[in-house]
């Protein structure tokens, strides 16, 4: 419980500090706010429209005051106006995010589906052959860019097969669960290989500490069949690490996988907030980066409180 509370004292400051940062972060792009957002329809403009413009953004208030006015409008739950788009920045946010969240989710379970037993197995039969292969597999998935194995399965599909996955479309999962996997199950093995390859190496490194435990030891001693030892003895002790690792890339996943995305031209955060910052869309760089930090804080809550939960020392110290 203390725990629990001390995070979440910590929410407001870190929010405070990520918002001034990005605040002051997307003003530092060189070039014009007005020209970027009309694009060439900008040289038709006046001097003066081009001041009018500015004076209705608020772009042409020193910067402390322009914070101020956004962060007065924030804490009443106001995001501000995505100029983009013509709408409120939450309802932006929240239109791109179910694919970002669903992406997220499965690509977190194709890793761990595949680096938590490769992990296991690795560590059981260590120095072996089927080890070795394993960690060398492990090796090139880890050190392979998550876009490489995209592009990979894009060219393995076309000129192998003569199709392409499905790009530029979301389809809702409660809509169509099967055109919704469709859409996703291609970029979400993209992503989730890397990081299955991440999650072999640090669960095979944990499991060989924990199986020289001496409860561990203790535990074969008393008769306890091998597999009992390794899946309820050893394996909750030895997945804090893979916790640890799977929050931060969860965390990461959850702001957008940028250049997936844009590899499958999918409409996502992370492609959302790029194109964003390149229309220098004030208010949605700004809304968005403070919804990914938020959502940052609460994986890594979830992460605390997961470590509870698994090691009960912890929640004795706590």
């Amino acid at each position: 419980m203390n725990t629990l509370i001390r995070r979440l004292a910590a929410f407001p400051l870190v929010l405070l500090g990520v918002s001034s940062l990005v605040f002051v972060a997307i003003r530092l792009v060189p070039g014009d706010a007005i020209t970027a957002m009309l694009g060439t329809q900008a040289g038709l403009l006046t001097p003066a429209q081009k001041a009018a413009l500015a004076a209705y953004f608020g772009l042409d208030r020193p910067w402390i005051a322009q914070y101020w006015h956004w962060l007065r409008a924030l804490l009443h739950g106001d995001l501000g106006i995505s100029v983009t788009y013509g709408k409120p920045v939450l309802e932006v946010i929240l239109q791109r995010f179910p694919l970002t969240l669903e992406l997220a989710l499965l690509s977190m379970a194709i890793a761990l589906v595949i680096g938590v037993p490769a992990g296991v197995y690795a560590a059981t039969h260590a120095e072996r052959r089927s080890d070795l292969v394993l960690r060398i597999g492990a090796m090139i998935g880890q050190s392979t860019p998550s876009f490489v194995f995209g592009l990979v399965i894009i060219y393995v599909l076309s000129a192998g097969f003569g199709v392409l996955p499905a790009m530029g479309t979301f389809t809702p999962l409660l809509k169509d669960p099967l055109a919704n996997l469709g859409q996703l199950i291609l970029p979400a093995l993209t992503l989730g290989a890397a990081f299955a390859a991440a999650v072999t190496r640090i669960a095979r490194s944990a499991m060989l500490d924990v199986l020289s435990e001496d409860y561990v030891r203790t535990a074969r001693s008393r008769g306890v069949p091998a597999r009992g030892v390794i899946w309820r003895h050893a394996l909750p002790n030895a997945l804090i690490p893979v916790v640890t690792v799977s929050g931060i890339e969860f965390g990461y996943l959850l702001g957008g996988a940028v250049i997936v995305e844009q590899l499958f031209a999918l409409p996502g955060l992370g492609r959302m907030v790029l194109d964003a910052i390149l229309q220098r869309d004030y208010a949605l760089v700004q809304g968005t980066v403070l919804f990914i930090a938020f959502n940052f804080m609460v994986v890594n809550l979830l992460v605390d409180l997961t470590y509870v939960w698994l090691d009960p020392r912890i929640r004795a110290r706590g």
